[in-house]
């Protein structure tokens, strides 16, 4: 088992191994007395893992109520953030008690928020069992719900206590649900370490995943230490995000979030290679590893709509959203550019 520590504001570690959650209460102990709890997970997980959970959680002395979410990126919405909020209500959980969530992004990221304003803030502990939420979406204090016009536009920043992250859970993955969180350790790779790029486009997410998700979390932590409010270089974690919220809004949310970053990922780095900011080779490793993943790299909406999407993304700032441009593989530079250059930017990157 890898441990990563994260230094922030309220520190926590994210323990990376095998059969963490059928020890889960003994982790949880070590940051959180015995307690009233609610589980926070989906349709698919729930039939997968609570009842495991559950039962470790009730022998290390927490008593647990379950809220169940619809599966998939449509359940993280104002409405189903309102029924989990009076489901702890109505179970009377108190600000002392806790919420953990069992799931991927969805559920982190809805559970999490309601544990960030239920009585102004509860403890939470996440439980990632995708791929995607190890690598990436149960680190960092990041929270949120979608509005019909954008991914993540209501939210807040709130550290879990505790992530543990089995990496078992990665053996019950649809391949196509696996890939997504492949292009998140992709887009770490990118911005940080040209090695684990390398180490990804060999096969080490299949062969090593503990150590592929150890380094990514550690990227960034690395990055949210810095930055935990997201105002600098937390920001670079961004890479291939503006283009790719603008992906999956114009798909109705049918094209996964990390298909989607894959090609915004893509047309970025085109663009630049493109405009003379990175070279041919930068493209081509990062080209190499999307196709080991079997990963899409073309962009089936129009550039102007991912403009237009860009335009309500909560990144922007007055007339400008900052853009993630890799310079060379494992380095990346911020640069700020005007809503209406988006277009034209994003065209040369198809």
């Amino acid at each position: 088992m890898n441990t990563v520590e994260v230094k922030t504001t309220s520190g926590y570690r994210v323990q990376i191994g095998p059969g963490l959650l059928g020890k889960c209460g003994r982790y949880i102990l070590s940051v959180h007395t015995p307690c009233p709890l609610v589980l926070v997970t989906d349709q698919h997980v729930d039939s997968l893992y609570a009842s495991q959970v559950t039962s470790c959680l009730e022998r290390s002395g927490f008593q647990v109520r379950k809220f169940v979410l619809p599966s998939g990126e449509g359940a993280k919405t104002l409405e189903n953030y309102g029924h989990l909020l009076q489901f702890l209500a109505q179970v009377g959980l108190t600000r002392s008690d806790l919420i953990v969530t069992l799931g991927g992004g969805v559920v982190g990221d809805l559970g999490g928020f309601a544990a960030a304003t239920y009585q102004r803030g509860t403890a939470f502990i996440q439980l990632p069992t995708t791929l995607l939420a190890q690598v990436d979406a149960s680190v960092g204090g990041k929270t949120a719900v979608d509005l019909p016009q954008g991914k993540n536009l209501a939210g807040a920043f709130w550290q879990p206590k505790l992530v543990l992250c089995d990496t078992q859970c990665l053996n019950s993955l649809p391949r196509d649900v696996w890939a997504d969180g492949a292009a998140e350790a992709v887009k770490s790779a990118m911005i940080a370490d040209a090695g684990l790029l390398e180490d990804i486009a060999q096969g080490a997410l299949e062969t090593q995943p503990e150590m592929v998700i150890t380094r990514c979390v550690q990227i960034k932590a690395a990055a949210v230490e810095k930055d935990e409010q997201d105002h600098g270089e937390r920001q670079k974690l961004n890479f291939g995000h503006t283009a790719a919220h603008g992906i999956e809004r114009w798909s109705g949310y049918s094209i996964p979030h990390g298909r989607a970053v894959a090609i915004g990922m893509a047309v970025i780095t085109r663009a630049c290679v493109q405009r003379g900011l990175a070279s041919e080779t930068v493209w081509q490793a990062l080209k190499k590893a999307l196709d080991r993943l079997d990963l899409p790299k073309d962009c089936p909406a129009p550039a102007r709509e991912l403009a237009e999407a860009a335009a309500v993304d909560k990144k922007r700032q007055g007339g400008q959203v900052t853009l993630v441009l890799p310079e060379r593989i494992g380095e990346c530079r911020l640069v700020p550019t005007d809503l209406a250059a988006l277009e034209q930017f994003f065209q040369d990157g198809f």
